[in-house]
């Protein structure tokens, strides 16, 4: 088992070292490390419940995190997206793909229908994650491909509910309806309802601790109870998760959870990936490679002219319908878990066979997805396609929103240069980890949110990048924390200006060898004001009073004995 493990990860990382150079995203690394170590190549491991029940967590972990980036107000705002661009992307599919299956194949007219709504769904888990990676979950042509895959996996729901039209038995439309328009209002009223009285006062609570192990485990027992309750009411359990990140999206730990949940869900998204991968079956692909090619080119072509048309129809443009039909064009998860139910259950809608090879189309299509994005992108950046159209990087389109100073904490200090900066109308942020700190400064208008400072993803989702960000100020009274801090914004932005407060002359020195900008001890200047109005009150004009300031001051007030005792 130990050979087994250690070859397994050699594997992995040699494959995301060659992947890595040649620009393809982790997911592929993932898929061929599960394809090789599964029980057709090296036989390393078998696809057993275990690595199933991994899978399992990184889609619940992939919806949380989408539910994180969508509050009920943007949800509400993106209505017509979801709802008219999602529909008609479906339905299009649909309408291309269901007389090509009536032609080549001899499946009922209702098991065509059912694979045509199949192959309409694309993969949520890898759209987003390559979404994410490139930058690009939050530009215009993001939001787009995220509201449609939002309305897919909306319509997975009555999809499941169809299986019993698929396995010939009996099926109550109206029922069904009915069913589901009252648990979507019981759901919009449980998130306002538990969101603002229980959740909101729990995550306080929990903040209040310092503890960020609290604080993760909060976060965590969250995800598995609402998806606990979507499954006792009959519901997928990513829509559970997916309504627990949307609660906490609400709230001011929004992006200190994104921080702390982020390598869990990279880690569990990697299971699934990778189980994903020991699910193909090679010998049977090897033995049907034509077929198994021939559907894939059919779906990746039919499924990027038709989303492409509705993007166009739509106004959408050309680079951006582009974009979202090569990103769309291939299958989804949530095909081969009706596969997989429908082979469980029983259900003989279509032959065993073409289950098989349906199957194999749409791993092999989810395989292809980054690396048709990195043949996308270089024909674009040599100017061999959609030249008339400049390059615009998405730090560049979100710019705007980016604050100039970031402030890190929220002490005395952290606030009267956040009053200093709205005074001159300077946008800024503030981060601090004393909830009521936050909270107290936002009740007075401060601009300030929960998060940890020294945490490389809390800053970047804060607006601190290298060339928006014109200054941090380093506000806080812990040393240590200060220079975790400091090396953070260093890794992010090495060439952005740092202002720290120190409390000493001792931390002064330290935080100097970091290369900020400034670090003024706060106790030495508030000797140097007080004793400033002791000099002018006894007759020194102000200009000496200023040179001999400057003089001690000199050289990081190399002028200074040390004092006696140095406590702040």
């Amino acid at each position: 088992m130990t050979i087994a493990i250690l070859m397994f990860f050699v594997i992995l990382f040699v494959l995301m070292c060659i992947l890595r150079m040649a620009r393809i995203g982790a997911l592929v690394a993932f898929l061929i490390a599960g394809v090789i170590s599964g029980p057709y190549v090296l036989n390393l491991f078998q696809l057993s419940e275990t690595w199933t029940f991994l899978g399992d967590l990184g889609i619940l972990f992939l919806w949380f995190n989408l539910g994180l980036e969508i509050n009920m107000r943007r949800l509400w705002d993106m209505r017509r997206t979801i709802f008219g661009f999602g529909a008609a992307q479906v339905l299009m599919v649909a309408f291309m793909m269901f007389p090509i299956l009536t032609g080549l194949t001899t499946w009922s007219m209702l098991g065509c229908i059912m694979v045509a709504l199949l192959f309409a769904m694309s993969s949520t888990s890898e759209d987003i994650q390559l979404l994410t990676d490139r930058n690009q979950l939050n530009t215009n042509m993001g939001r787009q491909t995220f509201s449609i895959l939002l309305f897919q996996d909306l319509l997975s729901i009555p999809l499941l509910a169809m299986l019993p039209v698929f396995a010939g038995k009996s099926f109550n439309l109206g029922a069904t309806a009915i069913d589901i328009l009252v648990l979507s209002v019981a759901l919009i009223v449980g998130v306002v309802v538990i969101g603002r009285f229980v959740l909101n006062p729990l995550m306080r609570l929990v903040a209040r601790l310092k503890s960020r192990e609290a604080f993760v485990l909060a976060v965590m027992l969250n995800i598995i109870v609402w998806a606990c309750v979507m499954n006792l009411i009959g519901l997928p359990v990513g829509l559970g998760a997916f309504l627990a990140g949307m609660l906490l999206s609400e709230t001011i730990y929004r992006h200190q959870v994104s921080a702390e949940i982020s390598p869990y869900s990279m880690l569990f998204m990697a299971f699934f990936f990778i189980s994903l991968g020991m699910g193909l079956n090679l010998p049977f692909l090897g033995q049907y490679w034509y077929v198994v090619l021939a559907g894939v080119a059919g779906l990746l072509i039919i499924k990027f002219l038709a989303i492409f048309i509705v993007a166009r129809v739509r106004h959408v443009p050309t680079p951006d319908s582009v974009m979202i039909a090569l990103i769309l064009a291939q299958g989804g998860e949530f095909g081969l878990l009706m596969l997989q139910t429908m082979k469980g259950a029983g259900i003989d809608a279509l032959p065993q066979m073409h289950q098989e090879i349906l199957t194999a189309i749409i791993i092999v299509s989810i395989m292809l997805t980054p690396i048709l994005l990195v043949v996308f992108d270089w024909l674009r950046h040599h100017g061999i396609i959609l030249s008339k159209y400049p390059l615009v990087s998405a730090e560049d389109k979100d710019s705007a929103t980016k604050p100039a100073v970031i402030i890190c904490g929220f002490g005395r200090v952290g606030q009267i240069i956040a009053q200093m900066l709205a005074a001159k109308n300077i946008p800024y942020v503030a981060i601090d980890l004393d909830v009521n700190a936050v909270m107290m400064g936002r009740e007075r208008g401060f601009n300030v949110v929960y998060g940890n400072t020294a945490n490389d993803s809390v800053m970047r989702d804060y607006g601190l990048t290298p060339r928006r960000t014109r200054a941090v100020v380093i506000a806080l009274d812990n040393i240590t924390t200060a220079r975790n801090t400091i090396h953070t914004v260093r890794n992010i932005a090495p060439r952005v200006r740092i202002f720290a407060r120190a409390r000493n002359l001792a931390d002064t020195h330290e935080l100097m060898k970091l290369n900020v900008a400034q670090a003024l001890p706060e106790t030495i200047e508030s000797s140097f004001m007080l004793g400033s109005g002791v000099l002018s009150h006894l007759g020194v004009s102000d200009g000496k009073i200023t040179e001999l300031l400057n003089s001690m001051r000199a050289d990081n007030y190399s002028a200074l004995e040390r004092p006696v005792a140095d406590i702040a």
